[in-house]
């Protein structure tokens, strides 16, 4: 897409927002294992008296943990239904009113009409869309707003500040949807927010010996958002799609990818600080080379830890898939180191989806 021509102009993701049981406990977690950073803070000691949100950042990623603090509400009502998950997908914008009335005009359904909040360090505005599920996204505009964070917060100092693992940047958002739901919400991207079909994976692409899925990678016109969508197929036995579905109880968000320069770096000291990763079979590294050309990293690291590599005309890339972090299984992080591809592993697929079909067999769920 020529950007001159991109009516919904984005400059990345602003921040993630989860709605959880407890969001003090969250973010400690989060910056015990992930290597966040305390950044600031919102509740009754700030004036707001319906819940409690704690921010934390490292480098360009910044999440939010918001707990309600009564139940009988939107927050609450979302935690019972889906367990800790993400609410919010944030994206940064130069002017979110006309980001409200480019999409609603285009027939997005309005979460979060226009609104200024304002302190004495300036203004922010924003405004908000659903999107699958119960799943928003708000649209953020920061240009004339000097604070930590946003109106209604301040910031967070603690004595307990654990040294960042080198994560930098959301590299992707994925979202699962209902049978026979893809294609629908893939419109939607494309029509409500100008996004484009930049790849497509079928249940050829996508499938083992059990199960089946289908996928399709949404781009916004500068490539600084992507939204996988993926959808459950026809397999033998229940897809890692359909497991999802059950246990969040809808549509969501599937997981986060998080970019890193030292995925082998990033990977050593998040399993040391406990975070669990899907783990490949060692003949995975076998014939690695031969499929996928010579590589600056060595072998040995990465068959240690799992890490997984593919190619693509543009270069290659690293990843690997966090265990589900919350009790149900539903949300995971992938870490994605790319070395010029732009694509997303599709020669990793079939090895990825049997680990994860191991886990789901011994939670009785394949």
């Amino acid at each position: 897409m020529d950007a001159s021509n991109d009516f919904l102009p984005l400059m990345g993701t602003d921040y993630v927002e989860f709605y959880v049981g407890n969001a003090k406990q969250a973010a400690h977690f989060y910056k015990t294992a992930f290597g966040f950073q305390s950044l600031a803070y919102a509740g009754p000691e700030t004036g707001v008296k319906d819940r409690a949100s704690y921010v934390v950042r490292q480098n360009k990623l910044t999440f939010i943990f918001t707990t309600p603090l009564r139940s009988g509400n939107e927050m609450a009502d979302h935690i019972y239904k889906h367990g800790d998950a993400v609410k919010v997908l944030a994206l940064m914008v130069e002017d979110a009113t006309d980001a409200w009335q480019q999409t609603t005009a285009r027939g997005a359904v309005s979460y979060l009409n226009p609104i200024t909040i304002q302190d004495e360090y300036g203004q922010l505005n924003m405004s908000g869309i659903c999107t699958y599920g119960d799943t928003v996204h708000l649209f953020i505009e920061r240009k004339n707003y000097k604070g930590v964070f946003m109106p209604g917060f301040r910031k967070w100092e603690t004595n307990y500040n654990p040294l960042d693992t080198g994560l930098l940047y959301v590299d992707h958002c994925v979202g699962n949807v209902g049978w026979n739901e893809m294609n629908k919400w893939v419109s939607f991207y494309v029509n409500t927010m100008g996004f484009r079909n930049i790849l497509t994976f079928d249940d050829h692409d996508i499938s083992t010996e059990y199960s089946a899925l289908m996928s399709k990678v949404m781009s916004n016109g500068n490539g600084f958002v992507k939204f996988p969508i993926n959808e459950p197929a026809e397999g033998k036995k229940k897809s890692q799609i359909e497991e999802y579905l059950d246990y969040y109880d809808g549509a969501g968000c599937q997981h986060i990818a998080l970019a890193t320069n030292d995925i082998v770096a990033t990977v050593t000291e998040l399993q040391n600080r406990g975070i669990d990763f899907l783990k490949v079979p060692s003949t995975y590294y076998d014939d690695l080379i031969e499929r996928v050309g010579e590589i600056d990293e060595d072998l040995v690291p990465l068959k240690d830890l799992g890490i997984l590599v593919d190619r693509d005309e543009e270069g290659y890339l690293l990843q690997i898939f966090t265990k589900p972090v919350e009790d149900r299984p539903t949300l995971f992080f992938e870490i994605i180191q790319r070395k010029g591809a732009k694509s997303f592993g599709k020669g990793n697929f079939k090895a990825l989806f049997e680990a994860i079909e191991r886990e789901q067999d011994n939670r009785g769920n394949l």
